[in-house]
């Protein structure tokens, strides 16, 4: 799989190759067929939960499709970090060692998933 491409262009990709409708794969995950297109021409994107449904769906997983949400995470980070500084120097510190090389960012998002992962809302 390319991973250059948009992730509204994998989804209507995958919805193709399973020969599914918008209107069907909309109603199979419970969002409207027009927020489903808009997600497709990358107007929009799904939460965590719908992504997940559309991976359910689609029979692919959920980290296949999060690896092409392209949006920039800079805003929402900078957003959280002036909104408590606890997270700035929580962000900090993991960027620290991030440079240093003490420690991947493969291994950051692999202990975050083992924290939290595993927790049903």
């Amino acid at each position: 799989m390319a991973s250059d491409i948009p992730l509204g262009q994998r989804l209507r990709e995958l919805r193709e190759k399973a020969d599914i409708s918008l209107r069907e794969l909309a109603k199979d995950v419970g969002i409207s067929p027009p927020f489903l297109s808009d997600v497709e021409l990358g107007r929009r994107y799904p939460s965590d939960e719908i992504l997940g449904k559309l991976a359910k769906a689609l029979k692919v997983s959920v980290d296949e499709l999060k690896h092409l949400d392209t949006r920039d995470a800079a805003q929402d980070v900078k957003r959280m970090i002036d909104a408590n500084p606890s997270v700035g120097f929580a962000f900090r510190t993991m960027m620290e060692k991030v440079k240093d090389g003490r420690v991947s960012p493969e291994e950051i998002a692999a202990k975050i998933k083992g924290l939290y992962g595993s927790k049903k809302k």
